[in-house]
């Protein structure tokens, strides 16, 4: 049976598409980087002025909302009929940075190659910014001018940089995120067509270790072989973190749980991940398991001699950073002490250790048993022609966690035009603009059914 509202909407997005590409290009030209070591800050004001005009002209009320870090975050609201339900749609406009000379193509002049579309930020997160929005216009198409639901649009500005400027605001202005429904689009798919919806999300708990030995280098011929080294000891700590197979091995820490939902097929995700022939994955679990129920440790960043122009010299001083990703149900500040100590206790010889305690997110699990999940997860069932699937985030997304404190009778789930073959926040990162079709008429209808599910 054909659905008259769908095929409408359908017709009206693949009208929208060849506009959504355009303002794509325009805003992977901004390169709105919220460091100003790395970017000029104008490119992040440009992005954000952008953003709020495009919404503006599609009638919300937006505005730009200075955040304690000092980011703008956009919002933008509409209010639908009386008694409609609310939904909050949420996108970030700052990227990652891009050196040029690691890309194929220009990272800042969207390029389309093979059926995609290279550039910083086409998947995460500026695709999601022209998927609202070619939702919005599908829907206001309909109807002549208004929308189906009341409605808020959260757009921030420094979600890469995780330094919290939209979870302070939302903890200080918890009545502007009032919504029944979050539509977090900062995710994507497990394979190109493949609806997903997020339902979890690991925490994040980052440590730096520094360790020192002595007052300055020593001749590695004079010294080497009694002279504590700081280097070594370090190396020591961070394998202590990990057994043979690769499972995370911090004290007092379970590392046992396992993934329900879909399952992340392993000869695709070594595929996705680009693990090279002959190297084995590391753990014993599932891939799901690994990805979405279990902690894992990572070395972001060493601090140490570079190979190149290095001196045969004992180090008196090394450091790490060192990031841990905590799945839902295990308080991330709990396990950022237990790694603390844990290091502490790894820590050979007597050498002196001190920590940083550098960030903290708290791991999100969403509700199913909804009728707005239901309903979205059959809009996007529609959308894409395929069946909807369920799937978890290795990644950290602190505001959900946030939005949930603040509003925790909201129904919240996380979608995207992200997946595998995206590679966000690495060189040539890509879109596939059949994702950006197919979330936006999945949100139109979402909006549409929900409404009238309501009235």
């Amino acid at each position: 049976m054909t659905d008259p509202l769908q095929d409408r909407l359908r017709a009206e997005v693949a009208g929208l598409m060849p506009r959504a590409l355009d303002e794509l290009r325009a805003l992977v030209a901004l390169r709105s980087v919220a460091d100003a070591q790395v970017e000029d800050p104008r490119e992040l004001e440009l992005a954000a002025r952008w953003v709020r005009d495009s919404l503006a002209a599609e009638g919300l009320e937006a505005r730009l909302a200075r955040t304690p870090d000092g980011t703008d975050a956009v919002i933008a609201t509409y209010d639908g009929p009386p008694d409609s339900p609310r939904v909050l749609l949420y996108a970030h406009y700052d990227v990652q940075p891009a050196h040029a000379e690691e890309w194929t193509s220009d990272p800042w002049d969207l390029t389309e190659r093979d059926g995609r579309h290279y550039g910083r930020g086409a998947a995460d997160c500026k695709g999601n910014i022209l998927a609202h929005l070619t939702a919005l216009r599908a829907c206001r198409a309909l109807s002549g001018d208004g929308y189906p639901c009341s409605l808020t649009v959260v757009v921030e500005g420094s979600e890469e940089q995780g330094t919290g400027g939209l979870e302070d605001y939302v903890r200080d202005h918890p009545e502007e995120f009032a919504a029944e429904i979050v539509i977090i689009g900062d995710v994507g798919n497990i394979a190109v067509g493949v609806p997903t919806l997020t339902v979890a999300l690991r925490g994040m708990a980052d440590t730096i270790v520094r360790v020192r030995t002595g007052s300055g280098q020593l001749h590695s011929g004079a010294f080497g072989g009694a002279a504590p080294d700081a280097l070594a000891a370090l190396i020591a700590m961070l394998a202590s973190l990990r057994d043979a197979d690769g499972n995370t091995t911090i004290d007092g820490l379970a590392a046992d749980g396992v993934w329900e939902g879909t399952q992340y097929d392993e000869e695709t995700f070594r595929a996705d991940a680009g693990i090279l022939p002959g190297v084995r994955r590391i753990g014993s679990g599932t891939i799901s398991d690994h990805l979405w129920a279990r902690p894992a440790v990572t070395v972001l960043g060493i601090d140490a001699p570079a190979v190149i122009g290095s001196v045969p010299s004992v180090q008196p001083a090394a450091a790490a950073r060192v990031s841990l990703r905590v799945p839902p149900g295990m308080d991330p500040g709990r396990a950022q002490e237990a790694l603390v100590e844990h290091l502490r206790g790894a820590a050979p010889g007597g050498v002196h250790v001190e920590f940083e305690r550098v960030g903290l997110g708290r791991p999100f699990s969403a509700r199913q048993d909804t009728r707005a999940f239901e309903l979205l997860a059959g809009a996007m069932a529609d959308a894409f022609d395929a069946p909807t699937q369920t799937s978890g985030q290795g990644g950290s997304i602190p505001l959900t966690a946030a939005l949930a404190d603040a509003h925790p009778e909201a129904s919240i789930v996380l979608v995207g035009v992200a997946e595998p073959a995206s590679r966000m926040h690495a060189e040539d990162e890509s879109v596939h603009p059949d994702e950006i079709s197919h979330l936006a008429l999945a949100e139109a209808l979402f909006l549409h059914r929900l409404a009238a599910h309501a009235g």
